[in-house]
């Protein structure tokens, strides 16, 4: 079995539809063993024996349509390559703090980068660390910007297929991936 986590674009835990047990539901529905969700964001942990991701994807794009009712982009990511990710270290002395948020935005297509790294914002508050494998690393400095700024940004560059989250979510889910 392969362990993986499918991290789901836009997912508003306010809305009785998009709930952890709404969304545990759907992807045991589909099959998936040992379904878990980590925080209220859309990070659903699962396992099964497919290596396609895309067709993962596919498959689980549409039960949330035709179950929830709602759609949203899939991307997913097998333990492995989360670990690989956190292995690179790609914050390396740069700390979480309450003044600065660091992220880690995951691309569902393959992009080419147009810019270089780092790439720092005209007075957004914002920097762009590193690219590594599907991943965008990223942080804010929220005494100069927001992180509305640097999502607006990714969405023009890369477009909706991409979700983010903090790099300590990204720390939660690998943990439990490996608690499974």
């Amino acid at each position: 079995m392969i362990k993986y986590v499918a991290l789901l674009r836009g997912i508003t835990p306010s809305n009785p539809d998009m709930r952890n047990e709404n969304l545990r539901g759907v992807f045991e529905d589909l099959g998936f063993q040992n379904v878990q969700t980590v925080i209220s964001s859309g990070n659903v942990l699962f396992e099964t024996q497919s290596g396609n991701v895309k067709e993962l994807e596919a498959i689980i794009e549409k039960g949330l349509s035709e179950q929830l009712g709602f759609s949203t982009a899939a991307i997913i990511r097998n333990k492995d390559e989360l670990q690989s990710l956190v292995n690179k270290k790609p914050f390396k002395d740069i700390n979480d703090t309450s003044k600065s948020k660091l992220n880690v935005t995951f691309l569902k297509d393959k992009h080419n980068i147009e810019f270089k790294l780092p790439y720092r914002s005209d007075n957004k508050g914002f920097v762009v660390l590193c690219a590594y494998g599907g991943t965008i690393c990223s942080m804010v400095d929220l005494t100069r910007g927001k992180t509305p700024d640097l999502m607006r940004w990714l969405e023009k560059e890369f477009g909706k297929n991409i979700t983010t989250r903090t790099w300590k979510t990204v720390g939660r889910i690998l943990k439990r991936l490996n608690e499974q």
